[in-house]
C-alpha cells in the first residue's frame, strides 16, 4: 500500500466527493480540507440564472480555494496527511462551461495571476468518483439541499462530459477514476474500504475502478 500525503476527491455535485473524503481523512488520521460552498452568496443565485452569475460565482470559489491552498504550502506533507475534497484545477471545468468569451478571457487572467501568485501544492494522489447522471440526481434530491432543487439534467450532463474529458487526460500524477454507480460507500463500511485498499494500492498513471459487492 503506498503512502499518500496529499490526497484530492474529486466528482461531479452528488456523487458523494466531500463525504468520502471526510471519511478518508477520518481513515488515515490526515488533515481535511473542504471546499467552502455555504459561504459563496452567489451559489444559489447561479442555480436560478446561471447566465447572469456564473462569473461572480466561479471568481469567489477561485479566490476561497486559493486562499484555503496558501497554507498548506507551509505544511511538512511527510508528517502531515491532507485529504482535499477537490482539486484547484478543476476549477476551469467550470469556468468553460459557464462563462461566455468575454468573461472566459477575464477568468483566465485571474485565475493564471491566482495560481502564479501562490505556487500551490499539487496532490500526490487524485480520486476522481463519477457516477451516472440518474445516479447523480437520486443523490442530490436525497440530500436535500434547497439551492439545488433547480439543477436539472442537461447541466449535470454537460457538467459530468467536461469532468470525463478533463480526467481523462489528467497528467498531473497518479489517478484512480471509481465508478460509484452500484455502491453505497456512505453507508456500507465494506464498500468505502473496498475503495480506499484500491486507491491506496495504485502505482501511478490513470487507474478504473468498478466496485462490485458480494451478494
Amino acid at each position: 500500500m503506498r503512502d499518500f500525503h496529499y490526497i484530492a476527491v474529486e466528482g461531479v455535485l452528488g456523487v458523494g466527493k466531500t463525504s468520502f473524503a471526510k471519511m478518508l481523512s477520518d481513515d488515515l488520521q490526515a488533515k481535511i480540507v473542504l471546499e467552502q460552498v455555504d459561504n459563496n452568496p452567489f451559489l444559489e443565485k447561479f442555480y436560478r440564472d446561471m447566465g447572469t452569475y456564473a462569473l461572480q460565482t466561479q471568481l469567489t470559489f477561485l479566490l476561497n480555494r486559493a486562499m484555503q491552498q496558501e497554507p498548506l504550502r507551509q505544511m511538512d506533507l511527510f508528517t502531515n496527511r491532507i485529504v482535499a475534497d477537490y482539486l484547484m484545477e478543476k476549477d476551469r471545468i467550470f469556468a468553460y462551461i459557464t462563462l461566455n468569451e468575454n468573461e472566459l478571457n477575464l477568468y483566465e487572467k485571474i485565475y493564471t495571476a491566482v495560481v502564479n501568485e501562490n505556487r500551490l501544492v499539487k496532490p500526490d494522489l487524485v480520486v476522481y468518483l463519477q457516477a451516472s447522471i440518474d445516479v447523480l440526481l437520486d443523490r442530490i434530491k436525497k440530500r436535500g439541499r434547497s439551492f439545488e432543487k433547480s439543477v436539472n439534467k442537461d447541466y449535470l450532463y454537460n457538467l459530468s462530459q467536461a469532468y470525463n474529458h478533463f480526467f481523462s487526460n489528467y497528467t498531473g500524477g497518479p489517478l484512480a477514476i471509481v465508478n460509484t454507480d452500484d455502491v453505497d460507500f456512505v453507508n456500507d463500511p465494506r464498500a468505502f474500504k473496498m475503495i480506499k485498499d484500491y486507491i491506496l494500492s495504485i502505482k501511478g498513471g490513470i487507474n478504473y475502478y468498478t466496485p462490485r459487492m458480494e451478494k
